[in-house]
């Protein structure tokens, strides 16, 4: 008995073995026009999140011929993405319901007191630019005061969206931020920004 299921588990061995061996030639088989996965594909993302955003913009500086390489400062973009980050992880805020919108209260201490109030700065500045809500913007000692209002207090729809946007949605509405990410890294002195 101990012969016939060694001779059994050897032959099952041996089978599962030539199994696997078939399964991997039929995975590694050509047939026209096909490509190896693992050789073709590629990670989309540079790693953590600011790292693939400043490499997105080498990229795109370095595919124009008309960078100006002398104005370059993809320091000043590295201190705006980690601003971004402070304000995004690092505040408090509180929210209050006003008439026709929303009051934000974002604070911080130290650098994050600082970045808000540069992050917030610039968009307020964009925000208004592009027809946005109203927004009346007070600095304080440890971060800003934001009051934002639909235009007209009475839009029912426009009340609702500041309110569910919240602070972070507010900060990071518009269609703006990769524009101004490009200009920082050029070296526009229009970019604002405060680094």
């Amino acid at each position: 008995m101990t012969t016939i299921r060694r001779t059994a588990c050897t032959v099952l061995g041996i089978a599962a073995l030539l199994a696997t061996r078939e399964v991997e030639a039929q995975a590694h088989a050509h047939t026209p026009g096909m490509t190896h996965p693992g050789a073709a594909a590629l990670p989309t993302q540079a790693g953590q999140s600011a790292f693939a955003a400043l490499a997105e913009i080498v990229q795109i500086l370095e595919a124009d011929p008309r960078t100006d390489w002398t104005k370059v400062n993809l320091e000043r973009l590295r201190l705006h993405l980690a601003d971004m980050d402070l304000v995004t992880l690092r505040t408090r805020v509180t929210s209050t319901v006003v008439p026709g919108g929303a009051q934000f209260v974002v604070r911080g201490t130290g650098d994050v007191a600082a970045a808000v109030k540069r992050m917030t700065g610039a968009h307020v500045t964009m925000v208004t630019a592009a027809g946005g809500p109203n927004v009346q913007r007070t600095e304080l000692v440890d971060g800003v005061r934001l009051v934002v209002t639909a235009h007209d207090v009475n839009d029912a729809v426009a009340v609702a969206r500041i309110r569910g946007l919240g602070f972070i949605g507010f900060l990071t509405s518009g269609d703006h931020h990769g524009a101004h990410h490009l200009a920082l890294a050029r070296g526009d002195t229009m970019a604002g920004h405060g680094h």
